[in-house]
């Protein structure tokens, strides 16, 4: 099966935007919008997302989907979803590769699964059975993390592959989770970035984050840094033109400074295919940054 067409460059709809999306008419491609925000058979949020919608392509992003945990799947919530998607017809719609609640309480966090052959039959089952109910395929995000399991025998990378391509579903590759994620368990982020196939990669998620010294925490309430922008390049040379979105969700600034960090994305990657000589996903070189590997991992029992 196809992926969907790519979509260029993107923002996060938020509710900060509205009117000057309306008024102004940006330079986005398109956006995304989160999911749970709109999941009410009326009112203003979906008033403007309406709106917004005859104007540019969405894509839906959720984070309830709780893909990895234990509980029966919520196919009310899933219900809804599907509702939403025929509503807006969204390009595609995703959500984490991870569990976010137990005993029927959301924790409301994404929270990071043991990397076994277990757990990895558990995900491809539950995958499979949101796509049939939803009727499409989706796409899962890797998440950012700041403890490990001990009884993990796959990496990141491995199981994430491995879902991807046992449920036949597509990622959306978060570059600054990866970055975060490298540097608080001190693996290689250019290995990560070989080991996913090309043809399963549909979005790229792009975002700030904090540096606490020893560890780093995904905040998404800043620009861009370096790092993860020489991550994107190394992303962009794997993987080609992919739709790129920039998230921000707190200390949300003018419309126009977001759209000046989008721009930065379409032009380091338009340089970074240019100097390649082909998007077809050829191998990377090594940016200095994307190599980084502090200190520490927290383990945890399983």
């Amino acid at each position: 099966m196809l992926k969907p067409p790519a979509l260029g460059f993107g923002l996060g709809l938020r509710v900060d935007h509205y009117e000057a999306i309306l008024a102004d008419r940006p330079p986005v491609d398109w956006f995304e919008v989160l999911t749970e925000n709109y999941l009410v058979p009326g009112g203003k949020p979906l008033h403007y997302l309406t709106r917004i919608r005859e104007r540019y392509p969405l894509a839906m992003h959720g984070v309830s989907m709780s893909i990895g945990g234990t509980a029966p799947l919520d196919r009310e919530y899933l219900r809804q979803v599907k509702a939403l998607a025929a509503r807006v017809e969204p390009a595609w719609i995703s959500d984490h590769l991870c569990w976010t609640g137990v005993a029927g309480r959301n924790t409301h966090d994404l929270l990071p699964l043991p990397y076994t052959e277990e757990a990895l039959a558990h995900v491809v089952e539950r995958v499979r059975a949101v796509q049939e109910l939803l009727g499409r395929r989706i796409l899962l995000e890797n998440v950012s993390s700041y403890v490990a399991f001990r009884d993990s025998r796959l990496t990141e990378w491995e199981f994430l592959r491995e879902v991807a391509c046992r449920a036949d579903c597509l990622i959306l590759l978060d570059v600054n989770n990866i970055y975060v994620s490298a540097v608080n368990h001190e693996f290689d982020a250019l290995e990560y970035l070989q080991a996913i196939p090309p043809e399963r990669v549909q979005q790229v998620h792009l975002a700030g984050h904090e540096n606490h010294g020893d560890y780093l925490v995904d905040t998404h309430d800043s620009p861009v840094p370096d790092p993860v922008w020489e991550l994107y390049a190394a992303a962009v040379e794997r993987f080609g033109p992919v739709s790129t979105m920039i998230e921000r969700d707190d200390h949300i600034p003018p419309l126009a400074e977001l759209c000046a960090e989008l721009a930065q994305a379409r032009t380091l990657c338009a340089r970074t295919l240019a100097q390649d000589g082909a998007a077809d996903g050829g191998g990377s070189s090594a940016p200095a940054a994307a190599r980084q590997r502090p200190r520490r991992a927290v383990a945890a029992g399983s």
